[in-house]
């Protein structure tokens, strides 16, 4: 039984980070990964608009109340690492001065967004 959950737990999320990439397109970002894993840690989502790079914390809850203090700190860290990760593998964003930004996004029910913009802040 556990194992279902878990299972249905992640068809939910990536029925989440699909729903937000198609939310980010529609409000102006080019998304340039999905789901970028390193040693270090992991992105849900990493995004384009203008010149800000942002990365994206994905959360689906049942019910918005479930929502509050969605990203740990350990969360906070895991994903600030892996964002390194990613500008050491593309220089470019640092050596054009791209501005770096770290948001979640929480999907509660099917389809009801909160995005929350510079929800933590890397280096």
């Amino acid at each position: 039984m556990a194992s279902r959950n878990r299972q249905d737990a992640e068809r939910a999320g990536r029925r989440a980070e699909t729903l937000v990439a198609l939310y980010l397109q529609i409000t102006g970002h080019r998304v340039l990964a999905r789901r970028f894993r390193c040693r270090a840690g992991e992105v849900d989502l990493i995004a384009r608009r203008g010149r800000t790079l942002v990365f994206v914390e994905v959360k689906q809850r049942s019910r918005a109340d479930h929502a509050v203090d969605p990203v740990t700190a350990r969360s906070e860290e895991r994903i600030i690492r892996a964002g390194e990760t990613f500008l050491t593998r593309h220089p470019r964003y640092v050596e054009e001065g791209f501005r770096l930004r770290y948001d979640v996004v929480i999907v509660t029910g099917r389809w009801r967004i909160s995005h929350l913009r510079d929800a933590f802040r890397g280096w």
